[in-house]
């Protein structure tokens, strides 16, 4: 099954780390041009900011609309980008697949919803089955 990964343009530009924060706690900032989903919450597209409290949880907020979500995560791995976040598309749907700012040691991943899995599934019936074709020998 396909699916898109749609990186944030503008949050590519606007990611930026915030002030002095509390020991183990990171912060980044991001412009989002869309509506997104974390962790199952539909979130307004606006100005976030994504703090990690911990090493598995993180708190995504929008000070003017006080728009807030909670996530669980994990590393991300050794990803070339960074300064970025990356979100999976499915149709018009958006939802936030990982935090990569290497800076300020933020290489994170968010695990797949409940809503996310329904958007694959849905996606996929709508496009069909894709078929792979191999030569033999």
């Amino acid at each position: 099954m396909k699916h898109f990964t749609a990186t944030a343009l503008f949050a590519l530009a606007s990611l930026v780390s915030v002030g002095n924060m509390p020991a183990q706690s990171h912060s980044v900032q991001a412009n989002v041009p869309f509506d997104f989903t974390v962790g199952g919450k539909m979130l307004p597209s606006g100005t976030y900011v994504i703090t990690s409290e911990t090493s598995n949880v993180i708190v995504i907020r929008n000070r003017e609309t006080n728009a807030a979500a909670l996530s669980t995560t994990y590393g991300a791995g050794d990803r070339k980008k960074d300064r970025e976040l990356v979100f999976n598309r499915y149709g018009d749907q958006y939802f936030l697949s990982e935090i990569l700012c290497s800076s300020i040691d933020m290489r994170l991943q968010i695990p797949t919803s409940k809503v996310e899995k329904r958007a694959q599934l849905q996606e996929a019936s709508l496009r069909g089955s894709d078929h792979v074709f191999v030569a033999l020998k």
